[in-house]
């Protein structure tokens, strides 16, 4: 089986340490794929290679949570991978995904590596990602459990992550969650929050990464000013 073309391309820092023990299977087809153009082309190319395996083996993590895997739960990553980055993606992300659930690993030295080696946005991105793939067939407990770990071990706050839970549990609250805010916070609260977080989730935090990343990142930046535009309506601001 070779290296996916969605992700062929200069190697990067996910290929090394942990993450790169568990993907040992595909280093021949790395070496086969990889471009070994230098400069800051193949610079971004393994940002965006490392974004997305470290995307895959934090997926095959949620879906096996509960201890078991399901036709409906690989139908649903794969039906994922496809909306967000393409049909050969899809397929390749679903045969890959199968390998890793055969993989034991160690999860906090895994999240440990991409905490070192990616930066906050692309994190928040990455988790944002993980989120919506387990709200895809609804958030069962085990998922939000390790969920909720995998956040803690990349290093985001309880904040952020109620946050992108909130898009996807509608709830009285959301919309003040979604700006990581009380419902009690003063209007002057509610304008200052929702400029904070139109700055952190600007989907050119993450452009570095590819025009599809980029793309799925407006959707926690819609909630962001859906959130705010409810919220205002609400109050007469």
């Amino acid at each position: 089986m070779g290296l996916g073309k969605w992700i062929a391309g200069a190697l990067g820092w996910a290929f090394l340490g942990p993450i790169g023990g568990i993907l040992a299977f595909y280093f021949a087809s790395m070496a086969e794929e990889a471009s070994y153009v230098q400069g800051e082309q193949a610079r971004l190319q393994g940002q965006r290679n490392s974004f997305l395996m470290s995307l895959l083996v934090l997926s095959a993590a949620v879906i096996k949570a509960d201890g078991k895997t399901t036709s409906q739960e690989l139908a649903t990553m794969r039906s994922f991978f496809t909306r967000n980055f393409g049909a050969q993606a899809g397929g390749e992300a679903e045969e890959i995904v199968k390998e890793l659930l055969t993989k034991e690993y160690n999860l906090y030295e895994v999240c440990g590596q991409i905490r070192s080696y990616m930066d906050y946005h692309q994190r928040l991105q990455l988790y944002h990602y993980l989120v919506a793939l387990g709200a895809c067939d609804g958030l069962h407990q085990r998922e939000i459990d390790i969920l909720e770990t995998i956040a803690t071990y990349i290093g985001l706050s309880n904040a952020e992550v109620d946050s992108i839970f909130a898009q996807f549990r509608p709830s009285n609250d959301s919309n003040y969650r979604i700006l990581e805010i009380e419902p009690n916070a003063t209007d002057e609260e509610v304008k200052k929050a929702y400029r904070k977080m139109a700055i952190k989730y600007h989907p050119d935090k993450v452009a570095t990464l590819g025009e599809d990343v980029q793309k799925a990142a407006e959707e926690k930046f819609k909630a962001v000013n859906q959130a705010y535009e409810a919220i205002c309506k609400e109050r007469g601001i």
